[in-house]
């Protein structure tokens, strides 16, 4: 069996292609564009060209983006600062505040400083929450995409053997709710799990993201289950690998994310979904909050 790739640049490029033509549908309306905020703390290089590719998108998608580079002696005051500006700001719909954050700055308390209804990256307590309670509105846009790409090669859901490797607040725990709710019987595994092989073995959907090379070996993969990779890691030689043992783990799957081109672009794809919905969300309580005027 040799699997089928899950192609994240084509299904992440059609949703970005939604959203453009939805904004452009509402300036066509005689309503204003949306708008994102991303903030960037210090000049770590990774996180530069996360940004740059998140602001390149918005332009791509024709949504209004404003970013604010500080310095990385910022504090935490002037930060929360920012962020207070951007959450009173009616023309900035969804605020991403990029992390890591300097060390010397709290970053539950910066995230949960985001209004929950600017908050596109999904992370304030009340999104989480709503998830967790059945009722999203945000969420975490990871997670998401990984719904996204599943439903794009018709994955079942239902009674279906789901495993999550990696239990952190950003992928695995609204992971393991997105796929709660599509009615998949979830299994979370951590640093604690005893034995990581067998409880892999039994995934008919299988999502790693916990930032160690190769962790998952090939051979552990069911034959036949789908394979979602979340993993970017860059070996000494210069290669970037995924969590799971590509090359083995393909003999066996059915569907498998490659790294990169898999799960990365649909993170991006789902933030400008995230801030298109966040206007219409606004707007739903605040028709006024339309106006391009």
């Amino acid at each position: 069996m040799a699997a089928q790739i899950i192609d994240g640049k084509a299904i992440a490029r059609d949703y970005r292609r939604r959203v453009r033509d939805q904004v452009r549908a509402r300036v066509a309306a005689g309503k204003r564009r949306p708008g994102l905020a991303v903030i960037l703390v210090g000049s770590d290089p990774a996180s530069e060209i996360y940004v740059g590719k998140k602001l390149e998108a918005c332009r791509k998608a024709d949504v209004v983006s404003r970013e604010r580079y500080l310095d990385a002696a910022t504090s935490q005051p002037q930060l929360l600062a920012e962020i207070d500006a951007l959450n009173d700001d009616p023309t900035i719909d969804g605020i991403l505040v990029q992390l890591p954050l300097p060390d010397d700055i709290d970053s539950n308390t910066v995230l949960e400083r985001i209004r929950p209804d600017k908050d596109v990256d999904g992370f304030h307590p009340y999104n989480a929450g709503r998830l967790a309670q059945r009722t999203p509105t945000l969420s975490a846009c990871t997670p998401l995409g990984i719904t996204r790409l599943l439903e794009a090669v018709d994955e079942p859901f239902y009674g279906r053997r789901a495993v999550m490797i990696g239990a952190s607040n950003i992928i695995g725990r609204p992971m393991a709710m997105e796929l709660l709710l599509k009615g998949a019987t979830i299994t979370v595994c951590h640093r604690f799990t005893r034995d990581l092989a067998d409880e892999v073995a039994r995934a008919e959907i299988l999502v790693v993201g916990v930032g160690k090379p190769n962790l998952i070996r090939g051979d552990w993969i069911q034959p036949g289950a789908t394979v979602i990779d979340v993993g970017m890691n860059r070996l000494d030689d210069g290669r970037l690998v995924g969590d799971v043992e590509f090359e083995t783990a393909a003999e066996r799957a059915a569907w498998i994310t490659p790294v990169p081109g898999g799960v990365g672009p649909m993170t991006v794809a789902m933030l400008l979904d995230n801030t298109l919905r966040a206007t219409e969300l606004r707007e739903q309580q605040d028709p006024a909050a339309a106006d391009a005027s």
